[in-house]
């Protein structure tokens, strides 16, 4: 399964769970939801795995934790805030160098419009 295909499930499956909540839960709740939904279609998500940063041959374990990565493949990190800022997108896209995955989706639950809450982050995609 490609990127752009694992992508277009994701997105469905936030419309399918925006149209039923809404705006205004906790991001944890919007990203239990959707690892429950990933992992009930038989995808493989990693939730909240720690991702370690290496400088100068030394293994730092003060790296990040990403919310979702499935099949290995793409990166979703989930918002719930009024205002998606400038630095998330950049954030993400450390996150996809850093691991050397090429997609992350940075999705929003709290916009009127969950299609205004996507932003795709491609990385050598």
């Amino acid at each position: 399964m490609t990127e752009n295909e694992i992508s277009k499930i994701i997105v469905d499956i936030s419309y399918k769970i925006h149209t039923k909540f809404g705006p205004g839960l906790l991001e944890s709740v919007y990203e239990a939801i959707l690892f429950h939904e990933l992992v009930k279609i038989g995808l493989s998500v990693e939730r909240q795995k720690p991702i370690p940063v290496i400088w100068e041959n030394v293994f730092l374990d003060v790296g990040f934790r990403t919310d979702l990565i499935v099949e290995n493949k793409v990166i979703i990190e989930i918002k719930s805030v009024e205002q998606v800022s400038r630095v998330h997108p950049k954030q993400l896209l450390t996150y996809l160098r850093i691991t050397k995955i090429k997609l992350g989706l940075l999705i929003n639950f709290n916009e009127a419009l969950i299609k205004k809450g996507i932003t795709r982050v491609a990385n050598g995609l």
